[in-house]
């Protein structure tokens, strides 16, 4: 495996990981790119980067979240790669692929790896099909609560709920 280096990277995140990023960026020698929207223009990451590019007002849909927006501003600094910092668009595998299609490397896991783990009934079918042990569950989709109630019965009180693409412990319920 070869290791690429880059003269340039642009962090798609804001705040204290955006402002860690940077530091070790800057040892490594590495030039940095920080994006902000028109809440965090004075902030830490903004001042510490070598360019900080402006990418959209305060709503982070309109602004850390906006792909085209983030795209503009690697092509307007020549940033060669993207450190996602965690959040946002970390865990993203449309964006993976938009910085590929753009010839801008992520630092982060590939788009299939993501896409794969990002869904938990994918990651889990992958899991069992390599031989890891799983906790027992359902690996399809819930039809509807009839039969999430035979599932539950045949896994066995308490169960937990999940929804099959969500993160964070967003959507996650204990059924007893």
């Amino acid at each position: 495996m070869t290791r690429k280096t880059f003269d340039k990277i642009l962090i798609a995140n804001r705040g204290e990981i955006a402002v860690r990023v940077i530091k070790t960026a800057k040892k490594m020698g590495i030039k940095t790119v920080a994006i902000y929207s028109d809440a965090d223009a004075r902030s830490s990451h903004v001042i510490l980067a070598d360019e900080a590019v402006r990418v959209g007002p305060p709503p982070s849909d309109q602004s850390y979240l906006s792909i085209p927006a983030i795209l503009n501003a690697i092509k307007e600094t020549g940033a060669q790669a993207v450190h996602p910092g965690y959040g946002f668009l970390s865990e993203n595998s449309h964006f993976v692929k938009s910085l590929d299609e753009a010839g801008v490397v992520f630092i982060g896991p590939g788009e299939k790896a993501m896409a794969d783990l990002g869904d938990k009934i994918r990651s889990k079918i992958i899991a069992k099909n390599s031989g890891v042990n799983t906790i027992p569950g359902f690996d399809g989709v819930v039809k509807n609560t009839d039969h999430a109630l035979e599932i539950s019965r045949s896994i066995g009180y308490p169960v937990m709920l999940k929804a099959s693409a969500g993160g964070g412990g967003k959507g996650m319920r204990i059924a007893w």
